[in-house]
């Protein structure tokens, strides 16, 4: 099958504004033709300069000609700016389309991929490299069929005056074309891909840094605490100096030669004129010099545009990288579940390229309205298998089933309105309070997102915004700390009031005094609900109807706090710890 080429795939995404782009193509080839006109009339001045010389008064036609030269200049200049307005209202069309085509397929998608791809990484793609199009069709593109249209006008330039010096000035351009083969073959191309990539792992590196920022405050870490954001920059430099140092030989040879045509020509004409000379021969050699010049500019801009041509390539195929993932399926036969009870049977689950699986063999059954708690060492798949219930993500092995019937025969909406899910690092959207919140019920009306806030406990933010629930979040200074955008998520929770709900280390991020508005919280939105709390706090499950202990994807433990604490099994000996540490904490504090 021939491989698609990058302008094909951009013209997919033009659809039927392709054809700005071609006629932008054939305007810039045209504009490119008719710029070399007016070296055609200086060519002229000069031959009549030369007869008519030492009576100048004789070269009448020489404003005629000039004119003659300014009005193509210009007319070359218009078709251009003409060419451009195509180019870029076809160039602004495609980014908008792969834009929105991307975030339409990234909704369809596992919603376990961001987590898998990394959130930078994701945002470079969809901005960055449909950026990059954008730049490529609107400029380098139209630029490119101009650079590549001018050697065939100058072709003719150059042989019909002179034929020798025509083929002379031909000696340079085939050496540099040459060397610049050898900057943008195949190896530049994988050169290309491993810049990008570099670039890729500092952006979404930088972005969990930046994350991460109140961990390395409250704990006094230093920058250099975060060894992969500080690694990817080094990793960056490292890269970005040895492709410097491979490119200068080759490059300073390149700039050498064609900028050395005219040399050639002064060599030539030297040795043409040994035997004396002619008028004719004079005006050519003038006219070569001249217009030799051209030739540097119109390499340089081939030379770049290939370069841009193998960034877009590669920007395309980090595009393709998303939207070739296959999102979850929909069944046909969509099916209702009878209550909000969990049954898991025999569960697996393994993440890509993992050399083992992250849950093994897991099976266990949650009646309708009961609370259970998911713990165990970090690591151990506690997240995993939440996740799996909500289906961010398909078991490998194995059903996980909801009232009776099995996630993937449940549509994803029905599916959303089941399951809630309050992660431990709650985000919140540079809107208002009031939007943010109905984002859980989209068609609430303004009364139930004030009774979600009353009932999530958020009163007290309400009270000290500026515009109350209608304040925007991130703009002109209103924030809100981490334990308030907690209580906020709950409210969308609430809101939403999905019959299970999924508590991922809810109140991890979250002061005293916020941890206990959020449980008071928890309880009021835990009413009458399936509950799986996911918590390193042992003290926060202590009341949940059972406990499940994770270790290395296997359910280890099971059973009541009261049981599992009398044991002397995983879940004994962490109780066992986490009061070491309680008292520890409380003994430091009081001496």
């Amino acid at each position: 099958m021939k491989k698609e080429s990058s302008l094909q795939k951009l013209f997919a995404y033009a659809g039927s504004y392709r054809y700005l782009t071609i006629s932008a193509c054939i305007l810039s080839m045209l504009s490119a033709w008719i710029a070399l006109v007016p070296f055609y009339y200086i060519w002229k001045i000069v031959r009549e300069v030369l007869e008519t010389a030492p009576d100048f008064s004789r070269a009448v036609h020489v404003s005629q000609y000039g004119w003659c030269a300014v009005g193509f200049a210009l007319l070359s200049m218009l078709i251009y700016i003409c060419g451009l307005m195509c180019s870029h209202i076809s160039a602004f069309r495609v980014q908008a389309n792969m834009r929105s085509q991307m975030m339409q397929h990234i909704i369809t998608l596992p919603m376990g991929f961001m987590d898998g791809i990394g959130s930078g990484k994701v945002r470079k793609i969809v901005n960055e490299c449909s950026e990059s199009t954008e730049t490529y069709l609107a400029h380098q593109l139209p630029d490119r069929a101009g650079a590549m249209a001018t050697p065939v006008g100058l072709l003719v330039l150059l042989l019909v005056f002179d034929w020798r010096l025509g083929l002379l000035s031909l000696i340079p351009i085939a050496a540099a074309f040459l060397i610049m083969g050898s900057m943008t073959g195949n190896k530049m191309k994988a050169k290309m891909a491993e810049y990008q990539n570099a670039l890729e792992e500092m952006s979404n590196e930088a972005v969990e840094y930046v994350r991460g920022v109140p961990v390395v405050k409250t704990f006094g870490q230093s920058v250099f605490s975060f060894k992969r954001f500080k690694a990817s920059i080094d990793n960056y430099e490292k890269w970005v100096t040895s492709y410097t140092k491979d490119l200068r030989p080759p490059m300073v040879l390149y700039t050498t030669i064609i900028n050395a045509v005219f040399a050639v020509l002064i060599g030539a004409a030297f040795f043409f004129t040994r035997n004396g000379t002619t008028n004719t021969f004079i005006l050519n050699l003038i006219f070569y010099i001249i217009i030799t010049p051209i030739i540097t500019v119109t390499l340089n801009k081939i030379m770049f545009s290939s370069e841009n041509a193998m960034i877009v390539e590669d920007a395309l195929a980090r595009v393709d990288s998303i939207m070739t993932m296959k999102p979850l399926e929909e069944t046909k036969q969509p099916k209702s579940p009878k209550d909000s009870s969990i049954t898991l049977e025999h569960v697996s689950f393994r993440y890509q390229d993992a050399a083992k699986d992250a849950i093994h063999g897991v099976s266990l059954k949650i009646p309708s309205g009961e609370h259970v708690a998911f713990v165990g060492p970090s690591g151990g798949g506690k997240t995993t298998l939440a996740s799996l219930i909500a289906r961010f993500w398909d078991v490998t092995e194995g059903k996980i089933r909801i009232g009776g019937v099995d996630v993937r025969n449940i549509s994803s909406k029905e599916l959303m309105n089941t399951v809630s899910f309050v992660f431990q690092d709650s985000k919140l959207l540079k809107m208002s309070i009031l939007d943010n919140v109905r984002m859980g019920k989209p068609d609430a009306t303004r009364q139930e997102v004030r009774q979600a806030l009353t009932d999530a406990g958020c009163d007290d933010i309400i009270e000290k915004m500026p515009q109350g629930m209608d304040t925007m979040i991130g703009s002109h200074g209103t924030y809100v700390s981490g334990g308030e955008a907690q209580r906020l998520s709950i409210a969308r929770a609430m809101l939403k009031n999905a019959p299970i709900l999924i508590l991922d280390e809810a109140t991890a991020f979250a002061d005293p005094d916020n941890e206990a508005r959020v449980q008071e919280a928890f309880v009021r939105l835990s009413q009458g609900k399936t509950v799986i709390m996911i918590a390193h706090r042992l003290t926060t499950v202590t009341g949940t109807d059972r406990i499940y202990v994770l270790k290395d994807g296997r359910i280890e433990e099971q059973g009541k706090h009261k049981e599992l604490e009398k044991s002397k099994g995983l879940y004994g000996h962490m109780w066992a710890e986490y009061n070491k540490s309680a008292a520890w904490k409380v003994g430091g504090a009081l001496k």
